[in-house]
């Protein structure tokens, strides 16, 4: 027995420590395992107790560079604080540790505590100066025993990257070839035209939750690598499957590796967990151009990268991020730059209506620059883009129904493809329950209720595909090849068309404006200067009437001219001027289709008005000979109203009484006609001397007087109050 174990050791429990890299060393280095097991056995030789000798195999398998995933080492310096421990066993210090931290927290422990440690060779009390310097010394070389190992690996997977024959797992779309050691196309023909249909979406929607909104839509999976298993798996387009794909080189043909970075990161101050760090493109260590079959080419890439880019919202006002058109009305989401400090403004929604508006980012002092209503500037934009754009009838109209034609094919394609394997499965599983014997019920059972699910989840898909093709009409009749070439020729009609989205229609205007610049003018009026860059390099430039927030809303003064014209001019119908203003892509002031009502509204509101021709107006006199109310009205000389007031308050009493939907007849003598003028010329002489005019007072006859103090005062107007919600 060593002198330096003593009774104190003896007394307390005795641990053997067993520690190995990782599963595959457990697996094939037994030898290790078993000499590390044999420490049991020297430590009864050395005094302990059998029963007092614990071996910790925890963590076998585990790398020791970090404590943080090994419970064994854990639970070991947690008996070695509480005095529970007399020695640590362990075939070699690198068992323990092989990161300095862990290893002299350990050490300090022990000396601490007064345990020893043992392994093969020797004995070592941490607690002596001489001891605790060589085992400070075989940690540190442990430590970077593993930085060398780590260097020599990665060399090597260096070297054989740099030829392109490191194998790593492949994304979805490929598959590894063992003999030429190259990736190249899953033999799959599904999973081909998905990962071909997946790129051609985002070319044409220009984001990937549009790809994910097309292949939900027409009911269409996307294929997935699991990294446990490596199968491929079907299932729904997610936003990080997307993301994974679409940032990807591989599918441009290029072989890289060391796109991403792998670091210990902190957590509530203590590490926790590994960090994935994306490296920059210009950072890549190796990048093998045209290495392997591609499904888009390296410009293709760039260009994709390019637009992800600029998807993404980075900080306030980043001017190079416009982020991706969304379903919001404002037109020009993204393009608008402030013309006061250069920075790209944001776009918010206000009030009930949802009103969009332009608004500059936040300034250091903590206000804002400036905002504007966005609807007047986004119809002069759209206005100059439709008058701009001319594309050629019979090209245009042409490559639009081949596309349209294509994109239904790929869809259908997509779905028969996936019938096929769907019937497949259930070919296969009916085969299965054929060959086995039926006798043994106990494994027919099992296959019998396979084959049942696979005829139900092939009746389940036929039925949805069905279906899709019903909603999304994905084969085009000759009457749909006729509107499409109809529309093909009429931009405007397609612009305006209640089908066409918001995010189509800005992307439509991103394929050729570049960046709109607003700016604030004060004098000599309140108005918008709006700068328009092209993608070609020209501008435009024109100023617009700055409303604010009580004339946001306000109807356009041209159309409000033209609703004119064609009621008063042209005597159309409100329900013709509506489809006439509708045709012609013009908006109310809220931005939305008009209607009949709405019609009626804006005549009102301008005082633009006329007698409807249902409504007949009786004659002068009837047939017995008495005077209808305007008849009256016309010889005294005053309005029909100042008659029918007079005729509530009593005044006049009517021979004929009317009620709804007939009218009142009078009759009408001389000292009556007399009566009522006076009174007239009495009450207008009244009102100009109340409103401070210079007519001449009239002499108040006692008729007069009669008249005026027996009609009882106006009622006053009511003021229509908004109707509010009660709080609950």
């Amino acid at each position: 027995m060593s002198d330096k174990i003593r009774a104190t050791h003896l007394d307390r429990r005795a641990v053997v420590y067993l520690r190995q890299s990782d599963p595959r060393q457990v697996r094939e280095h037994r030898e290790s395992t078993a000499r590390q097991y044999a420490l049991r056995e020297q430590a009864v030789a050395l005094g302990w107790p059998a029963e007092r000798v614990a071996v910790i195999d925890e963590d076998l398998g585990q790398s020791g560079a970090s404590a943080q995933w090994r419970r064994g080492f854990q639970g070991l310096a947690e008996d070695v604080a509480h005095a529970r421990v007399g020695a640590i066993f362990s075939l070699e210090v690198a068992r323990l540790a092989r990161s300095s931290a862990d290893w002299h927290r350990l050490l300090e422990l022990c000396g601490l505590a007064d345990v020893v440690l043992i392994d093969e060779q020797s004995v070592y009390t941490p607690r002596d100066f001489n001891d605790r310097l060589l085992l400070g010394l075989k940690g540190t070389m442990s430590e970077a025993e593993l930085y060398w190992m780590r260097l020599r690996l990665d060399g090597a997977k260096r070297n054989k990257a740099r030829r392109g024959e490191l194998y790593f797992l492949p994304a979805p779309g490929y598959a590894w070839d063992a003999d030429t050691l190259r990736f190249r196309f899953d033999p799959d023909e599904q999973v081909q035209r998905a990962i071909r249909l997946l790129f051609e979406r985002f070319r044409l929607d220009g984001s990937a939750y549009g790809v994910a909104r097309y292949f939900t839509r027409h009911g269409l999976p996307l294929p997935a690598r699991d990294v446990r298993t490596r199968e491929l798996r079907w299932g729904p387009p997610r936003q990080t499957l997307l993301d994974r794909i679409l940032h990807n080189p591989i599918y441009a043909g290029a072989y890289v590796y060391g796109r991403h970075e792998e670091r210990m990161g902190l957590v509530d101050g203590q590490v926790r967990q590994r960090c994935t760090r994306r490296i920059p493109q210009e950072a890549w260590p190796i990048c093998l151009r045209d290495h392997h079959p591609a499904y888009i080419s390296w410009d293709d890439f760039m260009a994709n990268q390019q637009k992800l880019h600029e998807n993404r919202r980075g900080a306030a006002g980043a001017v190079d991020q416009r982020g991706a058109a969304r379903d919001g009305e404002a037109l020009l989401q993204g393009l608008v730059l402030c013309g006061r400090c250069g920075r790209r403004m944001d776009t918010l929604y206000c009030g009930n209506e949802r009103r969009p508006v332009y608004q500059c980012c936040q300034l250091p002092g903590g206000a804002f620059c400036w905002s504007v209503p966005a609807r007047a500037i986004d119809r002069a934009v759209a206005g100059l883009f439709l008058d701009c754009i001319t594309p050629p009838e019979i090209e245009l109209a042409l490559a639009v129904v081949h596309e349209a034609d294509r994109q239904g094919s790929e869809v259908d394609r997509q779905w028969t493809l996936r019938l096929e394997r769907a019937r497949y499965d259930a070919r296969l599983a009916e085969r299965r329950y054929k060959a086995i014997d039926p006798d043994h019920r106990v494994v027919a059972r099992t296959l019998e209720r396979e084959w049942n699910d696979t005829l139900t989840a092939l009746e389940h898909l036929e039925r949805e595909y069905h279906d899709v093709r019903r909603r999304e009409r994905i084969e085009l009749s000759d009457d749909d090849r006729a509107r499409i070439v109809a529309l093909a020729t009429d931009l405007p009609a397609v612009w305006h068309a209640t089908t066409t989205t918001h995010a189509e229609r800005k992307n439509l205007l991103r394929m050729v404006v570049r960046d709109v610049t607003v700016s604030p003018i004060e004098v000599p009026a309140r108005a918008v200067r709006v700068h328009v860059l092209w993608q070609t390099g020209a501008v435009s430039d024109f100023t617009l009437p700055r409303t604010d927030k009580y004339t946001a809303q306000a109807t356009p003064v041209a159309t409000i001219a033209l609703l004119r014209e064609l009621y008063l001019v042209h005597k159309q119908s409100d329900a013709e001027i509506a489809a006439e203003l509708n045709r012609r892509g013009l908006m109310t002031g809220r931005n939305r289709p008009w209607a009949v009502p709405t019609v009626r509204r804006a005549r009102y509101d301008i005082g633009c008005y006329r007698p409807s021709p249902k409504a007949r107006r009786p004659p002068d006199r009837n047939a017995d000979g008495l005077l209808s109310l305007h008849a009256v009205a016309a010889r005294v000389g005053v309005k029909p109203g100042v008659i029918r007031y007079w005729t509530h308050a009593g005044v006049l009493e009517p021979v004929a009484p009317g009620r709804r939907g007939r009218p009142h007849w009078f009759t009408l003598d001389d000292a009556t006609l007399a009566r009522l003028r006076a009174a007239a010329e009495q009450w207008a002489g009244r009102r100009a001397g109340a409103t401070g005019g210079t007519n001449k007072e009239i002499a108040v006859t006692p008729e007069a007087d009669s008249i005026i103090q027996a009609a009882p005062p106006r009622p006053p107007t009511p003021v229509r109050r908004r109707a509010t919600k009660k709080k609950p």
